[in-house]
């Protein structure tokens, strides 16, 4: 499936030229893995659409709402930091402990 959303020129060039490999959004929507993110440029300075699109294949979805790691009073006082890995593999370790 196709989804159409919004996405402010600061974080549309960073998707745009690789930097940005993750999307943090409210899950007011439905999204699965294997859906398509088009990712329209939108300035809130003009408040209108600037032309340009990305489509972005969704590979990973993790919903936050029932996690359980953290309390309520810890998620209020620090947030949330959504992390994005880079291409390529820094250190592979087996599990075996040496």
């Amino acid at each position: 499936m196709e989804l159409e959303k919004k996405i402010w020129p600061e974080y549309f060039s960073k998707v745009f030229d690789g930097t940005k490999k993750f999307e943090a959004r409210l899950a007011d929507f439905e999204v699965n893995p294997g859906d398509v993110l088009v990712l329209r440029e939108w300035d809130p300075a003009t408040g209108d659409y600037t032309g340009r699109e990305i489509r972005k294949a969704v590979g990973y979805v993790l919903k936050t709402k029932d996690l359980t790691f953290w309390t309520d009073a810890e998620v209020a006082k620090h947030g949330y930091q959504i992390i994005g890995f880079g291409d390529g593999l820094v250190e592979e370790v087996d599990g075996s402990r040496k």
